[in-house]
């Protein structure tokens, strides 16, 4: 509805004011100004109308078809398994990571997987000239890929609409904005604005949609949280920059499993799919010095095996270092309670540095009793022996607890040419030529050791 408002014009030179004045502070006139009604109209934050495709009436679900052969390949294997099997038409997926981490080339490696695919690609960020130089380095042609740098949203929705491309990548979303918004681009007014708007065209029209982000210092995705809860799926691609490696794990997925995990290796020629992760993080295992034990994580359903590292050396300052890479600093802390309490090892008087080696970063529980052989390794300066492996979580009272999926470990660790677990003791019998040796507590673990 229009507003209505009315301002004061001089009737001699124009001069407009929005109060009545005796004299005109631009002519000196006297007496020369007159009221004018102005109608102003009310602004369409949405200068683009995406909703005249929008059906008008509701249907019934029991009409709705669909199936799983509808699922678009990237013909990336592990990037697929993130997703939970593929790219669902329409759907709205944002991707976070750390700068230079690999996400444009991996946007690219989509693209070069599927050359028959149309992909519309914005770029924000770069010039299509450093596009095409990157997109050379990995051996992509290019001939269905369509390099975008108006980053007015209403313009690339007009493009969008126009191309209807298979994939519509946004890189950046930090770089879109709207014309009819006074705030800079990056900032949170805009990019909910053409979040919003990037939703409903992946929704009404069926363009799936990933928008690339940026993250804050803490590794979060930056701008407002409601954008995570906007999305279908959440991606987060990470690595040390000091290490190849590449995870790409999925935070929320509204078509699949969440917490997967997919594994990729930056290489010269681009990002290549690890479809054994275990061998990568165990290439240098030795047996041969103390201080090392390996464990099995679940990331997702994927179990991974991981090489824990530590290192007790006694302290020269009166407070003793706790120093933790790719761990828990206070489960570490917790751990080392636990031992001191539950099985008398001196660390009192010890620094402790613990690692995960090739840069992973683990959160599963079930890596409690590796960590646990390792520091009692090294303190004794005895190492374990390299055929074994160690899962469970460690309780405050030293018992050694169940952790889920422990089939599904135990046969990464037959497939690895492991000999022997030492776990709790499973509900039931688990298949296979290991042999599992359970333990109740960890001071009869360390005990024969």
């Amino acid at each position: 509805m229009a507003k209505k408002t009315s301002n004061f014009v001089c009737e001699n030179c124009g001069h407009i004011s929005p109060k009545w004045l005796g004299s005109c502070p631009s002519c000196s006139e006297w007496n020369s100004f007159s009221e004018r009604e102005v109608v102003k109209e009310k602004q369409n934050r949405h200068k683009t109308d995406i909703s005249d495709t929008l059906q008008a009436d509701p249907v019934l679900l029991s009409e709705i078809t669909f199936s799983e052969s509808e699922r678009l390949s990237t013909q990336l294997r592990e990037f697929d398994r993130v997703l939970g099997g593929g790219l669902i038409k329409g759907s709205f997926l944002l991707l976070g990571g750390d700068p230079g981490i690999g996400k444009s080339t991996l946007m690219l490696q989509i693209a070069r997987q599927n050359p028959g695919m149309k992909l519309f690609y914005v770029a924000g960020e770069e010039s299509a000239t450093q596009i095409k130089q990157r997109a050379s380095r990995i051996g992509l042609e290019g001939e269905h890929l369509y390099i975008g740098q108006n980053t007015e949203i209403s313009a690339l929705i007009r493009q969008a609409r126009t191309l209807k491309p298979d994939l519509m990548v946004i890189d950046s979303i930090q770089t879109l904005f709207s014309k009819d918004l006074n705030s800079l681009p990056g900032s949170i007014q805009q990019i909910r604005e053409c979040s919003v708007m990037l939703q409903q065209i992946a929704k009404k029209e069926g363009i799936t949609t990933l928008m690339v982000g940026h993250v804050t210092k803490e590794g979060d995705i930056a701008g407002p949280r409601i954008l995570e809860h906007m999305v279908d799926t959440v991606l987060q691609f990470e690595g040390d920059k000091n290490h190849y490696y590449r995870l790409l794990r999925c935070i929320k997925n509204r078509f699949g499993p969440a917490q997967e995990v997919g594994v990729f290796e930056m290489k010269a020629n681009g990002l290549e799919q690890v479809l054994n992760p275990s061998a990568l993080f165990l290439t240098d295992v030795t047996g041969e010095v103390s201080g090392n034990a390996i464990t099995c994580i679940m990331e997702g359903s994927r179990p991974i095996l991981a090489e824990v590292q530590a290192l007790v050396t006694p302290s020269n300052f009166g407070t003793p270092q706790r120093t933790a890479s790719g761990f828990d600093q206070r489960r570490l802390s917790l751990l080392i309670a636990v031992l001191e309490k539950r099985t008398g090892l001196p660390f009192s008087g010890q620094d402790v540095y613990l690692n995960i080696a090739g840069g992973l970063k683990i959160s599963d529980p079930a890596a409690d009793l590796a960590v646990v052989m390792a520091l009692w390794s090294s303190l004794r300066d005895k190492p374990v022996n390299g055929n074994s492996l160690y899962i469970g979580e460690v309780g405050l009272s030293g018992e050694i607890r169940k952790v889920p999926l422990m089939e599904r470990r135990i046969s990464e660790a037959e497939k690895m040419g492991f000999k022997e677990v030492y776990s709790p003791k499973p509900d039931t019998a688990i298949p296979g030529k290991i042999e599992l040796k359970t333990n109740r507590f960890i001071r009869d673990l360390v005990k024969y050791q």
